[in-house]
Parts: structure tokens; sequence; C-alpha cells
């Protein structure tokens, strides 16, 4: 048995639905939980907050994040590190791949 996970290609852990979300849990212990997410061109997760501070990667494609009060134009290599509390969505303006870390009490 070994004690770590290894993803050789992020984007070939999801498929991306016809005009839907998927996600899918790659890790989750006491640490930290980690789920990619594949949204079609125009799907979103609308405005919210987190109890927990979160990373968000782009592996693939091209979103709008909004982050508080500023939007931003997001596209692979795109990372960003939000506390916890702070307002927050997301649209695909292509298809993306996206990974998304949440970090548990004391590790953020």
């Amino acid at each position: 048995m070994t004690d770590y996970r290894f993803v050789r290609d992020l984007r070939a852990e999801v498929t991306i639905p016809d005009q839907g979300i998927l996600s899918r849990t790659l890790h989750s212990d006491e640490r930290l939980s980690v789920t990619i997410f594949g949204f079609d061109t125009g799907q979103e997760l609308s405005e919210h907050t987190s109890t927990k501070a979160a990373v968000i990667e782009i592996i693939e494609g091209r979103a709008r994040v909004l982050l508080g009060q500023d939007e931003h134009e997001a596209g692979p290599g795109s990372w960003i590190h939000m506390p916890a509390g702070l307002r927050h969505a997301i649209e695909a303006r292509t298809p993306v791949i996206m990974l998304l870390t949440l970090l548990r009490d004391g590790a953020g």
C-alpha cells in the first residue's frame, strides 16, 4: 500500500459534460480536499463563499472569475488563493478544467 497519489495527467481525470459541470474528488484527508472540475462553455458556479481557505488552479480553458468585487479573466496556469469567507464565482468562457483545493482548519 502506498501513502501517496500520483496523477500523470490531470486533464485525463475529468470529462467535460455537454452543457454541464462535473466534479470529482481526487484526494481528501484531515488537512485538505482536492477536487477537479470540468465545466462546459457558459456553465458557472454562482457567487458563494466558503468556510475554508481555497486555491483554484486553471488547468485548461478560459474563465471569468469574480473575487470579492474584482473580476478577472483566467486561463491555463492561472492560480488563485482565496481566504475563507471571500465571495467568489466562476463562469466558463470555453470548456474549462479546474483544480480546487480546500484547506482544512490549521492548513491554510
